[in-house]
């Protein structure tokens, strides 16, 4: 066994029995490379990797491609989802050498640490006009011999554009627009038709294939909707959205969605399912539910937390990372079906019920795919049922026939798990169990947000707000990055508001000013991603753009906005607005890379509600309010007199609950029938809106 034994992330533990002699990324590996002047090799990716798998078994495990390695190399092997600042650095300088990216990610370094060659998966022979593995060592040991001169030059070079190029997005593209030009319907208009001009009008979605979920974008359209009355925007939401949930990249046995679609109609997934992906996915099919009320999305949130719950979620009740996309080396092989394996399951009592079954999912005698078949809608049952073609009983009798194909996939070799905690994911998904548990009314699912949320706050945070990024066996290690600092703020906000208890406000207002001290710029405007006293970098970057998962940066601003209204702290929201000033021309041209940044400018453009509930109850009555859809607002609840908050500050609770609506801190009359002030901020908006 190498180095990579010790550690504790399952991508690590997998390569532990590799000849090539890694090292985990620390004083060690990068001291030796020093010492020996020799060039790095460092090698990102993680466990639920399908082509990080396929060159390991290729190359990491062959005898003679470790010898080179260990030879003339430094090897370090790096998870990715551990270390996403030396990814981010990394994964900038092969795309700006190379024009790509992706995983595996595999970059040559000088001894002290600087990027001059890199690459994505290489094959063990030289194919398709891509060197083979081998070809590619014998090459940069060469060269890091004969034209050391030149590899120091071009290392310099490389890392000096990265430098510059960190702050992308953070300037405005045109300084003269004047003030009044700044937060405008037309600059929303201009971020709409964007999105539109981007959009897939057949199958939902963004772009072509492979297809990810842009979650951000789907939001924006829907609270775009919400504000404009558009239709076409609440047309694409909801297509992209019914289009994922029939199509194979969600996981009708078992409930959950995979990463992306490889094709345009969302049949072929790439099989690993992230934590983050299905949080994210909760949270707009929340927005979607509460806006139309449609059945589909409410069972869909059941059934992937129902997933995220059995296999997800340890005893702790942290939330794990991923599942593997392969099993027994084969991508896909423990999600799908060939007919016969669905026929044996045929008795006398069975056989009608298959047949409906392989009707209203697309099971085939050749498959829909690669000669197998992936469990797939091509139209609502229950539009199938309004027609007449089924009848209610064939939908409970095909869930029932769906739970034994349940029980005997889990006989099958199961995906390999990856069973490290992350901070920034679980705040994701703590937001989803939260608002999940107050648009479903459903207790359990708060139930379980609370203790999530108290694993977080005991495993990753001290008393000072200092976070951790991973958890594993009891240990939390790898100081925090801006996102987990981020994630984990807006999730105390939103559980604030579910539970009324205002101690987890207190607590995001912390973890705030951490953020501020230790991550903020010299500006003292935008955030790096590492804290100031991380030394193990070559450059600290700023990450703006959203991407799989919402940027630090956005969410920050978010955070600042929110929590600048109800601490009333105008330092804080200044900084928000202009944030998202600077990147709002980014923002707008192109809404599909800037999706929380868009939604902001949207929400600086409309402004933020404020409501107030108190008296006595006031935490269940305001849940009444809070199950309605209001995209933008702040919130908070008391039973009792408060004055340390701005927004409850002399509102004196009565016998029966007050509700207030208000806009910097000027509250309408209360209203004492939650129905009533639903209707309220209903004609709030139009009146804002007209």
């Amino acid at each position: 066994m190498n180095l990579l034994s010790k550690e504790t992330s399952p991508y690590l533990l997998q390569h532990a029995h590799n000849p090539v002699d890694w090292y985990p990324w620390g004083a060690a590996a990068l001291q030796k490379a020093r010492e020996e002047d020799k060039p790095i090799l460092v090698s990102i990716g993680y466990s639920a990797c399908h082509w990080c798998h396929v060159m390991e078994r290729e190359s990491f495990e062959d005898e003679g491609t470790a010898q080179l390695m260990n030879e003339h190399f430094v090897n370090i092997k790096i998870d990715r989802e551990e270390r996403p600042d030396l990814d981010h650095i990394y994964m900038d300088a092969v795309q700006a050498m190379s024009g790509s990216g992706g995983w595996p990610l595999n970059v040559f370094l000088t001894p002290d640490a600087r990027p001059f060659y890199g690459g994505t998966y290489f094959p063990p022979v030289r194919a398709h006009n891509r060197a083979s593995w081998k070809e590619v060592l014998m090459g940069i040991t060469q060269a890091f011999k004969e034209q050391r001169a030149q590899i120091e030059e071009q290392a310099g070079q490389l890392t000096d554009h990265l430098k510059k190029s960190n702050s992308f997005g953070t300037n405005p593209i045109n300084l003269n627009i004047p003030q009044e030009e700044r937060f405008t319907l037309t600059q929303l208009e201009q971020a709409f038709q964007a999105v539109m001009g981007q959009a897939d009008r057949n199958w939902g979605g963004f772009g072509r294939a492979p297809k990810f979920p842009q979650t951000f974008t789907i939001q924006f359209l829907l609270k775009h909707y919400y504000l404009t009355g558009k239709s076409e925007a609440l047309e694409q939401a909801l297509l992209s959205l019914d289009k994922m949930i029939m199509g194979g990249i969600y996981d009708h046995i078992g409930g959950g969605f995979a990463r992306y679609s490889t094709d345009t109609e969302w049949l072929a997934p790439h099989f690993e399912k992230m934590l983050y992906d299905n949080a994210l996915l909760v949270l707009v099919l929340c927005d979607a539910y509460q806006i139309t009320g449609k059945e589909r999305y409410a069972r869909t949130i059941r059934e992937t937390l129902g997933f995220v719950k059995t296999e997800l979620m340890s005893e702790e009740f942290g939330f794990y990372s991923a599942l593997d996309a392969d099993s027994e080396g084969e991508e896909g092989k423990f999600y799908t079906w060939t007919i016969d394996q669905i026929r044996e399951l045929e008795s006398e009592g069975d056989r009608e019920i298959i047949d409906l079954f392989c009707s209203v999912y697309d099971i085939t005698p050749n498959g829909n795919w690669e000669h197998v078949n992936i469990p797939r809608l091509k139209e609502w049952p229950e539009e199938q049922v309004a027609d007449g073609r089924l009848q209610v009983a064939d939908l409970e009798r095909i869930e029932g026939f769906k739970s034994k194909l349940l029980a005997i996939r889990n006989q099958r070799v199961r995906p390999g798990l990856d069973d490290k905690i992350l901070l920034s994911w679980n705040a994701l998904m703590n937001q989803a169990f939260a608002k999940s548990a107050l648009i479903l009314g459903d207790k359990e699912l708060g139930e379980i947000a609370v203790k999530n949320m108290e694993f977080l706050l005991g495993a990753f945070t001290d008393a000072t707000g200092k976070t951790r990024h991973t958890y594993k066996n009891g240990v939390s290690k790898v100081d925090g990055f801006l996102e987990d600092q981020a994630y984990l703020t807006q999730a105390l906000i939103f559980l604030q508001e579910l539970t009324g208890e205002a101690g987890y406000l207190e607590r995001a207002k912390v973890l705030l000013e951490e953020g501020i001290r230790h991550y903020s710029d010299e500006e003292g405007l935008f955030f790096y991603f590492t804290r100031d006293d991380q030394e193990d970098i070559i450059i600290r970057k700023k990450e703006i753009y959203d991407g799989a998962t919402p940027s630090g940066n956005s969410v920050m601003a978010n955070v600042l906005l929110h929590l600048g209204i109800l601490f009333e702290r105008s330092d804080w929201k200044d900084r928000a607005v202009k944030m998202t000033d600077s990147v709002s021309q980014m923002a707008i041209r192109y809404p599909t890379s800037f999706g929380i940044w868009t939604d902001l400018v949207q929400e600086m453009v409309y402004g933020t509600l404020e409501i107030a509930v108190l008296g006595r109850g006031a935490a269940e009555s305001g849940k009444k309010v809070l199950m309605n859809y209001v995209p933008y607002r702040v919130y908070q609840s008391s039973d009792t007199e408060n004055e340390r908050y701005p927004l409850l500050k002399g509102k004196l609770p009565g016998e029966r609950t007050s509700f207030f609506l208000c806009k910097n801190y000027s509250c309408k009359n209360p209203v004492y029938d939650s129905t009533e002030f639903i209707q309220l901020i209903e004609k709030e908006i139009r009146l804002i809106i007209n």
